[in-house]
């Protein structure tokens, strides 16, 4: 029979001590967009249009004033212009959702996926199937579009991000490029081993794309070569949206939570304390101050408190090691030490020399990251005292497994 063990578990984490925030609200469906202007916070969902929060999100109130198509699904803003992509096309609103003007002169296809601005140009990505357009520009806030689609050779276009001179949309035949403001488009996909794009990010010099049932994937050189990013990463889920905050970049999924990294791409940590995995996460947003997250509500958690708690306590190795216990010969206490560089089911188990299971230590799901506890060996069988002698602790993560020797001594 398995022995239960009692025991001090120290593990660097402090972010076990805060919680992701349910701002109970809006309550109309899934909330497909987030953004800010100013103090004001605006959310998009699916059926019930766009509403208002002037506290971060304790309070929250419709504002759809003329907008005759409640499904939202992105947004962008330019100065006091507050624009909305929805299943019925793209809506302005100039006194912050007070009211909502239609804005689709020429715009052929009114099922908007994603929307994004550079300068005096706005650009819209459409769900362009059964030959209808995929992406659009405006020139002149929207009260015309024209087609830009030459190269282009998907038409569902879920991600558009701008770095400068060069346009990326997500697409689901991958990533397109346009150095010339849509006038033309070329594949970038090398390396991108799943073309399914439903999100795309851009930290620093590099870019990031989130797939369908890939993972994460980044380019340092606008999208000539790819690499997959996964360390720490459930990589079967849907990735579905990107935030990004200085350095650290954000990833949503469906289905397996939220994650950061701090260090482009290296390593990824879940950041999950007090957030339900199996939530949908259908948007990310980084205010100054929060990150807010979209699923049937708007969760949100301070930025300083994410990052923080990552920096201090996830500083992820690139590789497993199971460390010899200190001190060893040891009585009647020691530390076990282990470092792993994705998270998965985690178990540490001690034997004796004949390779009877004597204790189970650990058996859970431990995040990435560095990990010790202390053993007593008077808690080992439940208040009785083990033998003196020569015993072997076990550590295995996912496929890895490392065996260790340590002694007993009274």
């Amino acid at each position: 029979m398995k022995k239960i063990v009692l025991l001090i578990l120290f593990i660097s984490n402090l972010s076990l001590f805060a919680q992701w925030v349910n701002t109970n609200g809006p309550k109309a469906g899934n909330v497909r967009a987030i953004i800010s202007n100013g103090t004001n916070l605006f959310a998009g969902t699916e059926g019930g249009g766009v509403y208002l929060s002037t506290d971060n999100g304790t309070n929250w109130t419709t504002v759809n004033s003329g907008l005759t198509n409640l499904n939202v699904t992105s947004f962008a803003v330019s100065g006091n212009n507050i624009f909305a992509g929805t299943f019925g096309g793209v809506f302005l609103s100039t006194n912050n959702g007070t009211n909502w003007v239609a804005v689709n002169n020429g715009l052929s296809n009114p099922v908007i996926l994603s929307l994004a601005i550079s300068g005096t140009n706005i650009f819209a990505g459409a769900n362009g199937i059964l030959g209808m357009s995929g992406l659009f520009l405006s020139t002149d806030n929207g009260s015309s579009w024209t087609v830009i689609n030459n190269g282009l050779t998907d038409q569902v276009v879920r991600a558009i991000v701008i770095n400068g001179s060069n346009i990326f949309v997500g697409t689901n035949g991958g990533v397109f490029l346009s150095t010339n403001n849509g006038t033309t488009w070329t594949a970038v996909n090398s390396g991108l081993t799943n073309t399914s794009i439903y999100a795309l990010a851009i930290s620093g010099n590099n870019l990031f794309a989130a797939t369908n049932g890939g993972g994460v994937f980044k380019s340092t050189n606008n999208g000539s070569s790819w690499a997959a990013v996964n360390s720490g990463l459930n990589t079967f889920a849907l990735h579905s949206s990107f935030a990004v905050s200085g350095s650290n970049v954000f990833a949503g999924t469906m289905g397996a939570g939220i994650f950061l990294t701090s260090n482009q791409g290296t390593n990824w940590n879940a950041v999950n304390d007090g957030f339900t995995t199996s939530f949908h996460v259908w948007s990310l947003y980084a205010s100054d101050s929060y990150l807010f997250v979209g699923t049937g509500v708007v969760f949100r958690r301070p930025l300083s408190e994410l990052i923080t708690s990552i920096e201090n306590n996830f500083d992820i190795p690139l590789e497993f090691n199971l460390s010899q216990n200190y001190p060893n010969p040891f009585n009647p206490s020691t530390k076990i030490s282990w470092q792993s560089p994705v998270g998965g089911l985690t178990t540490l188990r001690i034997y004796d020399v004949l390779g009877n299971e004597v204790a189970t230590l650990v058996d859970e799901y431990k995040e990435a990251g560095n990990h010790e506890i202390i053993v007593d060996s008077r808690q080992l069988t439940r208040g009785n005292s083990i033998a003196s002698g020569v015993y072997f602790y076990k550590l295995q993560v996912g496929e890895f497994v490392q065996t260790r020797k340590m002694i007993l001594t009274k």
